[in-house]
């Protein structure tokens, strides 16, 4: 039997009965979860669906399994949707080793991208630049998936939908935004933050299709989500779905909805669309009583079920609690000597932009993206991609809107889809604008997804020391990224450096943070014509000593080198170590040339306070406090922002003079 429905679509009885089912576990499962938290029988955090199954039960009966989908903290109606185990979603919320991810998401960051959920977020919006990566990856793979891309209307005031709704349009990626607007966000009425009277009235802005329905119609609902899923599907770009419902609990369980109009409340309680779609089915002659009592109650028997085995299933370990921060070590690799024949001498810049031809050469799913990167933009503002799009052309070389989010949620989102990203963020001060993908998002997917979800992306960032251009261009902020579990980051002094660390970020399985000295780009130095990585966390001795360690990394290398050799002729023995990965940081080297010298000095040209020397001085005096013969010292820029006359350049940064007057101070 089908049903002809006011739009003169047909929808079969056995969708209507899987939507119906997939709605009656939802809503069993949300039952179950506040009797448990009311009766003190567990407790974890609960952000109730009550008005919102409907439509989760819908858009995941509109999709194929192998799609993909994000959802949001407020996710239990689409992960159950989406077919994700019950046990598992049970052992998650309780804590257990056996939960989707080891315990170590929590009921707010569920995953489980077997079943295409690759992404719940505890962050309003967080999930809508992930989804352009990952409809980015099936327009780049050709594999005919759509994404689904779920999030509430608190999340439309953000600047993340802006830059995906845009990102999305521009490059007509194959994603469904779906809005389940319950009219509130968090305490706040829809209509007390926006003057537009719906969601989908912002799709005309972005040229997309937009669609806007009752979310508390199953019919309709599906409908709508099959016309969204089928026009993206075929290429014709994203659509904005407005799903309307009504959330009758409270934003979290514990909250008893004081701020709502209590007569207006009681009504949305009358009118729940589970009970009322249950009378609809009957009353279209799509099921009797006893087909939809018989689903009821197999479906609470399921969740119940799996309540009580997941409920017995052992705890989360506490011995493995860092487990999956980052991926398991690969087997060490020895990087070529910088005789390594054939070699050419390459400047910083040459270096850098072989390396990424090489990476796209050798690897399809290594591709670029950021601000001005193609050719026809310059080859990024300083020079450092081009040639390369026309080479592999504008897809794997993209130009991307100014939107540092979306970038960087674009590039996570198709690495967790497969692919290598490698987006550019111009200048190192502009992490800050994209921070929460990089630090909630990137460091933390591979362990709040307990290891299935890798994010093997790199980041590069352009860092202008040295010849700055004021406060909010040139600051060097890497103690920021060192202080973030789960990104790798690596800050290169010489050419050879620039494409052995490079290349190894882009092969590796962890989001990495390249850091790249624009006043070294015309340095050169041998370095080896065919592919080589160096390892990560593999710092270099540039010159032996016996009297004195000094430890630094990026430009400020050929200052201290040119200490060194000036100590050197004075008598003073010195040992360089360039540090060339500040995470993971070489512990083992630096230790083993303090223990010979006693004596070390940390130079940087990031700010004093909390700044990577502060760290790396804490960790020898832990292991070496007995044997040095005096304080380890710090040489590094002031705590200011960054000056931008010339004339106060050299009163800012660390100089050769600078190095060379701290260690005679050391030694007197």
């Amino acid at each position: 039997m089908t049903l002809t429905t006011g739009t003169d679509q047909t929808i079969d009885r056995e969708v209507l009965l899987r939507i119906f089912e997939t709605a009656s576990r939802i809503r069993a499962f949300d039952d179950k979860a506040q009797a448990l938290i009311g009766s003190a029988q567990a407790f974890f955090v609960h952000y109730p669906v009550r008005g919102h199954e409907l439509i989760s039960a819908s858009v995941g009966t509109a999709i194929e399994p192998t799609d993909y989908m994000t959802a949001t903290y407020r996710g239990i109606g689409d992960e159950i949707a989406k077919g994700v185990p019950l046990r598992e979603l049970w052992a998650e919320m309780l804590g257990k080793a056996t939960g989707t991810s080891k315990g170590r998401g929590g009921p707010m960051h569920i995953a489980d991208p077997d079943h295409g959920l690759m992404l719940c977020t505890g962050i309003v919006g967080g999930g809508l630049p992930v989804s352009i990566g990952l409809a980015l990856a099936s327009q780049l793979q050709g594999d005919g998936r759509i994404t689904i891309c779920n999030f509430g209307d608190g999340a439309t005031n953000i600047g993340a939908f802006h830059e995906s709704l845009n990102m999305a349009s521009v490059w007509s990626l194959p994603v469904v935004f779906v809005c389940q607007n319950n009219q509130y966000g968090e305490h706040t009425k829809f209509s007390d933050t926006q003057k537009t009277a719906s969601v989908v009235d912002r799709a005309a802005a972005y040229a997309m299709k937009g669609i806007k329905v009752d979310g508390m119609d199953a019919a309709a609902t599906y409908e709508a989500a099959r016309e969204a899923v089928d026009h993206a599907r075929r290429g014709d770009g994203p659509v904005l779905l407005e799903c309307v419902t009504f959330r009758t609990l409270g934003h979290v369980l514990s909250d008893k909805n004081e701020y709502m109009d209590p007569d207006e409340l009681s009504a949305q309680k009358a009118n729940d669309p589970l009970p009322r779609f249950r009378a609809w089915l009957i009353e279209q002659g799509q099921a009797d009583e006893a087909t939809l009592a018989d689903i009821e109650a197999r479906v609470a028997a399921e969740v119940a079920n799996a309540y009580e085995v997941a409920n017995a299933d052992p705890p989360a370990d506490p011995a493995l609690v860092t487990e999956d921060v980052y991926a398991t070590p690969s087997a060490d690799r020895s990087e070529p000597g910088e005789d390594a024949t054939p070699s050419a001498q390459l400047t910083f810049r040459a270096a850098i932009t072989q390396a990424l031809d090489q990476a796209m050469t050798n690897d399809p799913r290594v591709f670029i993206m950021g601000e001005d990167v193609a050719d026809s933009a310059g080859g990024g503002v300083f020079h450092l991609t081009e040639g390369l799009s026309t080479t592999h052309g504008e897809d794997r070389v993209r130009n991307t809107p100014i939107a540092e989010e979306g970038i960087i949620g674009a590039a996570i989102g198709s690495a967790i889809a497969g692919m290598r990203p490698v987006p550019e963020i111009m200048f190192m001060d502009f992490i800050g604008v994209c921070f929460d993908q990089l630090s909630n998002h990137a460091a933390k997917l591979r362990y709040m997804s307990g290891g299935r979800t890798p994010v093997p992306m790199t980041m590069r960032v352009n860092m202008v020391g040295g010849t700055p251009i004021g406060a909010q261009h040139s600051q060097s902020l890497e103690a920021i990224l060192m202080h973030t579990p789960g990104l790798k980051v690596a800050f290169p002094s010489t050419p050879y450096d620039a494409k052995g660390l490079l290349m190894a970020c882009i092969e590796d399985e962890d989001p990495c943070v390249f850091i790249e000295s624009t006043s070294l780009m015309m340095k050169r130095s041998l370095v080896p014509t065919e592919p080589y990585t160096i390892p990560l966390g593999k710092a270099a001795i540039r010159r032996a000593g016996d009297d004195v360690t000094i430890i630094s990394y990026g430009r400020l290398m050929y200052d201290v080198v040119k200490a060194a050799e000036e100590l050197a002729g004075e008598g003073t023995s010195v040992e360089v170590i360039d540090l060339r990965s500040l995470s993971p940081l070489d512990t083992e080297t630096v230790l083993t040339s303090v223990a010979k010298t006693r004596r070390a000095l940390v130079v940087h040209e990031a700010v004093r306070t909390c700044g990577s020397a502060a760290e790396i001085a804490t960790r020898i005096h832990e292991e070496l406090h007995d044997q040095l013969l005096g304080p380890v010292r710090r040489l590094t820029s002031p705590d200011s922002s960054v000056p931008a006359a010339p004339g106060l350049v050299g009163a800012f940064y660390p100089s050769a003079a600078g190095v060379v007057a701290a260690v005679k101070e050391m030694t007197a």
